[in-house]
């Protein structure tokens, strides 16, 4: 007869290799598909303004096979956006700009801006995701590269103006928004030097930052240069997250936890003003996982000031 401790033992085991396995079932095979829409309202536009919908998307990370994040992401413009803003890492295969293309063709005509994250120029590569847990990764080996004029000129043509380390403007309902962006800080790609004298020539309207990656020197930058919202990626939210945690496990980038997905806000220098990082629409395809953190795209209502 079994001694009671190892029967104990024993079921103690199997319960958690259940556990296990179901955990591994849910974020591997079910929640990485659940595409949801993260909905937020905010009240920053001149009164008098009309109301302005913009559509946040970032970390697509498109394989050609993705069909059903491809007709996602087509659905989308049910939401009737205004203005599209990209935060990066569109592409993550050599072939990914097919997937691309039937994502975001319908957006064709609506205004939008974009930046780079690395897999916009570089493909990703197998890497271990527990040294995550030890810091922002660190560039190994770097993967192919991607055909990004090909990228840049699509999304350009869609009518998305390219922020990489410079600015740029687009009208929507007849508001004015001026914008600037860096390239891939994460991988030292941002320039922000650039940025002031370009800044400097903007006349009346809205002033935005977009960034892929929001790390702490990005985000102050862009306070000191007048920003009145801020929209990143990057993070994934953590990709797999204690659920209903309200904190990341990690971030990929020094952001505090807290504020790895979601709109918050940023402060520096006595300015405080709105901050929405995407959790994003996909993963690696070396990483196919997400758990308690579904793959999402934003949806801000802007609304005028009381």
């Amino acid at each position: 007869m079994a001694h009671p401790a190892s029967l104990t033992a024993l079921t103690t085991l199997g319960v958690v290799g259940a556990v296990g396995v179901a955990a591994a079932t849910w974020g591997f095979g079910i929640e990485r598909h659940l595409y949801t829409v993260r909905r937020h309202t905010l009240r920053m536009l001149p009164p008098g303004t009309p109301p302005l919908r913009v559509l946040h998307v970032s970390d697509v990370h498109m394989a050609p096979w993705q069909k059903r994040r491809q007709q996602w992401l087509a659905s989308l413009t049910a939401l009737e956006p205004d203005i599209v803003v990209n935060t990066g890492d569109n592409l993550g295969h050599v072939d990914g700009l097919r997937g691309i293309r039937a994502a975001f063709e319908p957006f064709r005509g609506v205004p939008g801006f974009f930046v780079h994250g690395s897999n916009d120029r570089v493909a990703p590569s197998p890497r271990n995701p527990f040294k995550y847990f030890l810091g922002p990764s660190k560039v190994r080996r770097p993967g192919a590269n991607l055909d990004a004029d090909a990228l840049d000129a699509y999304l350009s043509g869609l009518g998305w103006v390219d922020l990489n380390n410079t600015t740029g403007s687009i009208t929507a309902r007849g508001v004015r928004i001026n914008a600037f962006g860096v390239s891939d800080a994460h991988r030292d790609w941002d320039d922000l030097d650039a940025l002031p004298p370009l800044v400097a020539r903007f006349g009346d309207g809205l002033r935005w930052g977009v960034t892929h990656a929001p790390y702490r020197r990005v985000l102050d930058e862009y306070l000191d240069l007048g920003a009145e919202a801020i929209f990143a990626g990057h993070t994934h939210g953590g990709q797999v997250r204690v659920p209903f945690a309200r904190r990341a496990l990690v971030a990929n980038c020094d952001i505090p936890l807290d504020q790895a997905r979601g709109l918050s806000s940023w402060t520096h220098d006595g300015r405080t003003v709105p901050l929405n990082v995407s959790a994003g629409v996909g993963h690696s395809i070396y990483a196919p996982v997400r758990f308690g953190c579904r793959p999402e795209a934003s949806l801000l209502e802007l609304l005028p000031r009381d």
